[in-house]
């Protein structure tokens, strides 16, 4: 599921179900309560885990749900149509509607802020988008669909989207000239199924610091924001293709009202308290928590904080940093993982760093990362 997202762990799989090996046979249930695009989930899930996946973002839970819950296609038995592919063609074929994203997000509209026309998506592409916006509305209304089914044309609404969306990488903003692919008509594309592996799993939506309490597991992984870019301000655009709602689109980038989803972990001041709740109160022996050496928190500082609770070992991978020709960064960046023992007397182990590279050279030769 290709996705531009901030953090995406797609290519540390390898090393995180390694660490995650180690410490927790297959079988076992591990928790992803910060699962963004459910990546490291679904490939928990493809190795046999029992996953409890959550999130405070909607797109993700719809994310969470189609790569934990659905095996197979469902039926769409309440719809006079040919299943999941009969319900994507007439998706696919609705006659444009000038509706909420043709008005709020288009260089045709006409915002109700009386700003310029936004240029997130083409005129033809936001109608389309408003299209299936409103067939959906109407058949969740008209209780067509399970929450499963409505989770998967979510899903499939919002990576519709995201290929097609002109923007750099967030819709914090929107490219002033047109990207090529902004010019790809929208089009739902059928998911991927993970065929044969286990559906037990569970999906929530709300705040790592809230559900912790209710979550019992074998291992908790934690991949908070690093930085002070909150994700409900800079993905504003999908979560209303999940919510399937029209809210007040507001200044210059059409931001939804977003406080409800802040998150305390893009404060230096609040962040502290949010990973004490989270790790107090979660059932759970042993956390892992994924971090960046760009982050607001220092690995040393870290370190201090987490030994307060147990054990910690930290583990460290570098990997080619991503970086425009202008880009004074350097070329790699380190990311940590914090493994919290809680049952073993406060203590920190740093281990060597490794890399990305070597990692998956491995990984091709073996099949599986190293245990």
């Amino acid at each position: 599921m290709a996705y531009r997202y901030i953090g995406n762990k797609t290519r540390l799989l390898p090393w995180l179900l390694e660490l995650i090996g180690r410490e927790v046979e297959p079988g076992g249930t591990v928790a992803d309560l910060m699962c963004g695009t459910a990546s490291v989930a679904a490939a928990l899930r493809s190795r046999g885990y029992r996953v409890i996946a959550s999130d405070v973002m909607t797109y993700s839970v719809h994310h969470a749900r189609v790569r934990l819950k659905l095996g197979r296609p469902p039926r769409f038995d309440r719809l006079d149509t040919d299943g999941y592919g009969g319900v994507l063609a007439e998706l696919n074929s609705l006659p444009p509607l000038e509706g909420f994203f043709h008005r709020e997000c288009s260089p045709a509209g006409n915002p109700l802020e009386g700003c310029k026309p936004r240029q997130y998506l083409s005129a033809a592409n936001a109608a389309r988008l408003d299209a299936i916006m409103t067939r959906l509305g109407e058949l969740e209304g008209a209780g067509c669909l399970s929450e499963n089914e409505a989770a998967l044309l979510r899903h499939d609404a919002v990576l519709a989207t995201n290929r097609v969306a002109n923007i750099a990488g967030t819709y914090g903003h929107y490219w002033s000239q047109w990207t090529r692919a902004a010019a790809t008509p929208l089009e739902l594309l059928p998911s991927e199924f993970d065929r044969g592996a286990r559906t037990d799993h569970v999906v929530t939506k709300g705040r790592v610091e809230d559900v912790a309490q209710s979550v019992s597991a074998d291992l908790c992984y934690l991949d908070p924001p690093y930085t002070k870019r909150q994700y409900a301000a800079n993905y504003h655009l999908i979560e209303t293709v999940a919510r399937g709602d029209s809210p007040e689109a507001i200044g210059v980038s059409g931001l939804r009202p977003w406080r409800d989803q802040y998150s305390d972990f893009c404060s230096k001041l609040r962040l502290w308290d949010a990973f004490t709740q989270a790790i107090e109160t979660i059932d759970c022996s042993k956390l892992l928590i994924s971090y960046s050496e760009d982050g607001l928190i220092p690995r040393d500082d870290m370190l201090d904080f987490l030994a307060e609770f147990g054990h910690v070992v930290c583990e460290q991978i570098s990997f080619p940093r991503f970086r425009s020709n202008q880009s004074e960064l350097p070329h790699s960046l380190t990311e940590f993982a914090f493994l919290i023992d809680r049952t073993r007397r406060p203590g920190i182990e740093i281990r060597p760093a490794s890399r990305l590279e070597d990692l998956v050279i491995q990984t091709a030769r073996t099949g599986a990362p190293a245990a």
